[in-house]
């Protein structure tokens, strides 16, 4: 050991001397502004190299803006975004002949009677037959006797607030015992609790590692909350998170993992039990998104189609998110999100102790938050019970095992992994998915289109489990492959052709342009006009 001591001495010592024979002649000064100078220098390249957004990500967004400003080629692309942009705002206006919108309140308030009557005009200008079956998701119950108990219940709750427990302890009371927010919330206040706990560790530049296939408000948490997303690429034949690729990204920074089940593109099952062993071995929080399946999975097992553990069964989970309004058949806008231990959740509160208004405490972004709400959820699970869930599961399940099986029968069609919740993605090798999905909406279905890769898939409600209704979409599926199977390199048209093109645009920033037009298209009260003019009034850019 001395001897490596006085190694180690004589490279110091030889060090040293050459720092010295370098700044002879340097005056104090110039040692000292050469020192900061690179100081800075080194500082301005951590935060250059360092930062949300990676190099290579920064560098292509540079070139693509510097393209864009040279004249033809940005005029080009502008002209080609305004058409899109038109064309959008045209097939979403759909107001019926004689409608406009109401853009200020009516001088003399309007009987009840003329209220109702207004609103059955808003009533009927939907088109997809959504009581029928014919769309993916979106509507998970729709029954007659469910939808008269929300309606009664929430107009007994209507005023209710739990901001004010001391005013509404029913309502506490309910919020309690169901713990509901906003769907996207659940998962935005999981990540902000990690987030928090990642700083109190030390952690500056908190990441999220979560599959690729994970729900889109992971990523809106990143952006709301500061924190980087780092997305870990799936198995392409179980389209299932790769564990290895997740604990090779794992570093100093993470600050939570992430798993889906399942997750919303292919209906895969994530591998819970084996990340949950990287989440204990890095002692790293573990967040499983059920906010899709989580009130089917939990009821799987009664209705005899078991699942791998996936909840605080697994050592390593820390919270799950599930979607209430989803298979829970709550009112739209109710999750809950759940902890494996409390103090977890006091990462997720926000207390402003200083305010003059008193003390501010709110345990979710909302601060008032809709006691009408989670009284109609509070209900709807009461009224179902746990042998309504297991019944409901159990239609649903089967239904989805149905049309996956028959499906995969189709020449030129292929299920995306294996389902095993009620989720079915399509893809082709031989056509362009999108021609099937453009097939299916002229036959009155309305499905998910997906994209990396294309595919478009089902999600099953209890809707679909009515008799014949299965079955239709299976022989609708089989002969419009039929027909497309005779000429599979027709190109593909309407929306279809959009979503493929949005792929294979190398430019995102143009894809969050459309997507932002798309956007104000929903928020705008302009009626069509036969000038080339764009929503905000002008053909500039948008």
């Amino acid at each position: 050991m001395e001897v490596y001591k006085e190694i180690l001495l004589v490279y110091l010592d030889d060090s040293r001397r050459f720092v010295n024979t370098q700044c002879q002649g340097l005056e104090p000064w110039q040692i000292i502004a050469v020192t900061m100078g690179f100081t800075l220098l080194a500082v301005w390249l951590r935060g250059f190299l360092f930062q949300q957004d990676s190099l290579k990500s920064r560098i292509k967004k540079q070139i693509f803006k510097i393209i864009r400003k040279i004249p033809f080629i940005g005029a080009t692309i502008q002209a080609q975004l305004n058409k899109a942009l038109d064309d959008m705002a045209s097939s979403l206006f759909t107001l019926k002949d004689g409608m406009s919108y109401t853009c200020a309140l009516p001088v003399q308030g309007l009987l009840q009677s003329e209220v109702l009557e207004e609103l059955k005009q808003y009533s009927a200008m939907g088109e997809v037959q959504w009581e029928q079956g014919r769309v993916s998701g979106a509507v998970y119950s729709g029954d007659e006797t469910l939808t008269k108990l929300l309606v009664k219940v929430y107009g007994d709750f209507a005023w209710s607030n739990p901001l004010h427990p001391d005013i509404f302890p029913g309502v506490r009371k309910m919020e309690a015992e169901v713990v509901t927010s906003g769907g996207t919330e659940s998962i935005l206040m999981a990540c902000k609790a990690y987030r928090d706990l990642a700083r109190e560790r030390g952690i500056k530049h908190p990441e999220i590692l979560a599959p690729i296939s994970v729900h889109a408000a992971f990523d809106k948490a990143a952006h709301y909350f500061g924190m980087k997303i780092i997305h870990i690429p799936l198995n392409p034949t179980t389209m299932q998170v790769d564990v290895k690729a997740m604990r090779s990204a794992i570093s100093k920074n993470t600050a939570m993992l992430v798993c889906s089940a399942p997750q919303f593109p292919h209906g895969a099952m994530d591998p819970v039990q084996e990340v949950a062993k990287l989440a204990v071995r890095y002692n790293i929080p573990f967040h499983v998104d059920a906010c899709l399946g989580g009130f089917l999975i939990v009821f799987m097992e009664k209705a005899n189609y078991p699942l791998a553990p996936f909840d605080f069964r697994v050592k390593g989970v820390t919270s799950i998110s599930a979607d209430t309004h989803k298979y829970g058949f709550a009112p739209k806008g109710s999750s809950v999100v759940l902890y494996s231990d409390k103090s977890y959740r006091h990462y997720q509160f926000f207390v402003a102790p200083d305010w003059q208004g008193g003390i501010y405490a709110s345990p979710s972004i909302a601060g008032s938050r809709p006691g009408g709400i989670i009284a109609a959820c509070w209900a709807t699970m009461m009224h179902m019970g746990e042998k309504g869930y297991v019944e409901a599961t159990r239609k649903i399940i089967k239904t989805a095992r149905f049309i996956e099986a028959e499906v995969r029968k189709v020449d030129g069609l292929f299920v995306f992994g294996k389902p095993e919740v009620s989720v079915v993605a399509l893809g082709s090798k031989i056509f362009d998915i999108y021609r099937l999905s453009n097939a299916l909406t002229s036959r009155g279905w309305n499905l998910n289109t997906l994209q990396f890769p294309s595919s478009i898939h089902i999600c099953i409600t209890l809707l679909h489990t009515k008799p014949g209704v299965a079955d239709r979409f299976v022989k609708d599926v089989r002969e419009s492959t039929a027909v497309i199977m005779k000429n599979p390199k027709e190109k593909t048209t309407g929306m279809g052709a959009i979503y493929g093109m949005a792929q294979s645009i190398p430019d995102r920033s143009m894809v969050t342009e459309i997507s932002q037009g798309f956007l104000d298209c929903l928020y705008s009260t302009d009626l069509p006009s036969t000038e080339n003019k764009h929503m905000n009034g002008t053909s500039k850019t948008h």
